[in-house]
């Protein structure tokens, strides 16, 4: 496995910035916790970083236990020992939300997966998140047995 590049310096400037990756997904260093989480939520490109953070606010007011992690270049989240239930990638022009179980939520989510069991949401910038059918999707997946990664 190919080591992992070092976040590039800004010209001049000697501050350390993530590399945005293909489709502006940030290049953040592999960590357990809510600092990795919140340093990917901090590099989202644009209007991205927001709706990140809203999206890591629902899922902690939803499950107050939820463990974070960071995991080739995404933040994912899980309960203490059942695995991960739900990741998020940056798209150039959307965020994917993975729901790990998702074909056993209720309503199912609404985008497919190869994986027989992953759902997924989009969330585009002109669009609206429907916040009340996410946090009742987060303690649904909560609840599951996770992946395990």
């Amino acid at each position: 496995m190919a080591k992992a590049k070092s976040p590039k310096t800004a010209a001049g400037s000697g501050d350390t910035k993530p590399v945005l990756l293909s489709g502006g997904n940030p290049q953040i260093a592999k960590g357990y916790g809510d600092a990795p989480v919140q340093a990917y939520i901090a590099a989202m490109p644009g209007w991205k970083s927001e709706v990140g953070l809203r999206l890591d606010q629902l899922i902690v007011e939803a499950v107050p236990d939820v463990r974070k992690t960071v995991k080739w270049n995404s933040p994912f989240y899980g309960m203490e020992g059942a695995g991960w239930f739900l990741g998020i990638h940056c798209f150039a022009k959307y965020i994917k939300v993975a729901f790990f179980r998702g074909l056993s939520l209720k309503p199912v989510p609404p985008v497919e997966s190869r994986s027989k069991d992953t759902r997924y949401v989009h969330i585009h910038e002109d669009g609206r998140l429907d916040e009340e059918q996410f946090v009742s999707w987060v303690k649904q997946a909560s609840q599951l047995p996770g992946e395990r990664m």
